[in-house]
């Protein structure tokens, strides 16, 4: 056979197997049916008219498209995030009913930021730590004592007062002698003379001696018991920023100028009238 009849013959071949397959059986429709733009095959029912089969083609894509539709995810619709805004906190006045310490924290273990006067107003927030209450201290948030804060301004009340009134305090040397000051630093001298000239029934003092406060010559040890003990002893604490006393020890009790918004605060028994201070007034200085 010519070689040129051959290549003929496999190429109608081939045509013909093409046409068998759906695909080329739709391909071949659409070429020898014409489509005008006024008679266009748009729909299925339209191409049972021109052709069963390739209106059976065109249904089979049309549930493709529509199932693959359907296993589309939809977007889901923007959910704007919930802003929760945070409540302005109310603060509610109060008053202080003595001196009151201001700390950083709820402790003493805190740093103590300053002292505020009594009756003087505060602003506090309701939050409450045991016995602890935040205010606001300027720009930022302390805490006081909660005891010692009232609902309403304290009015002013007679406070108990030394027996001898003494306006200021005195520096001069004390006529018992400047043998008492040998040793004791500046603001422990001061006491003494304060004292000695505010209270001469005074004979008896312990200077420096030991170790601790008495040892770096800070504390002083005045001889006294009774009223007059407790007047003395009002009369330091009341002059103590003009003498620079930091801690009165008296009748088993301190008073610190780091605590002085608690007042007295008893202590513990050492066992003895003078181990809890019955017979003297113990003063430390800075």
């Amino acid at each position: 056979m010519p070689a040129g009849r051959h290549r003929k013959t496999t190429s109608r071949t081939l045509r013909l197997r093409r046409l068998r397959t759906p695909a080329g059986f739709a391909l071949a429709l659409a070429t020898a049916i014409p489509i005008t733009a006024s008679a266009q095959v748009t729909t299925a029912d339209e191409l049972v008219v021109a052709s069963p089969r390739l209106a059976a083609l065109e249904a089979a894509r049309t549930d493709v498209r529509a199932s693959r539709s359907g296993l589309r995810t939809p977007a889901p619709a923007p959910v704007q995030a919930a802003v929760k805004e945070a409540k302005p906190v109310k603060l509610r006045t109060r008053w202080t009913t003595t001196r009151l310490n201001v700390w950083s924290g709820p402790g003493e273990s805190s740093r103590l930021l300053t002292v505020l006067a009594t009756a003087a107003k505060v602003r506090a927030t309701g939050t409450v730590r045991g016995p602890w209450a935040e205010i606001q201290h300027g720009k930022r948030r302390a805490w006081v004592r909660k005891a010692y804060l009232a609902a309403s301004k304290p009015r002013p009340t007679a406070t108990s007062t030394p027996t001898r009134r003494v306006a200021g305090v005195s520096g001069a040397p004390c006529p018992d002698g400047s043998s008492v000051e040998s040793g004791l630093q500046r603001n422990t001298v001061r006491l003494y003379r304060a004292v000695c000239a505010a209270y001469p029934a005074v004979d008896a003092w312990g200077g420096r001696s030991g170790s601790g406060d008495h040892g770096a010559g800070r504390a002083l040890d005045i001889m006294c018991s009774g009223s007059l003990g407790d007047s003395i002893a009002n009369y330091v604490r009341s002059h103590a920023s003009e003498l620079g006393v930091s801690e009165v020890i008296w009748a088993q009790r301190i008073w610190t100028v780091q605590r002085s918004s608690e007042g007295w605060r008893p202590m513990e028994d050492r066992g003895s009238s003078t181990a809890n201070h019955y017979d003297h007034v113990h003063v430390s200085v800075y």
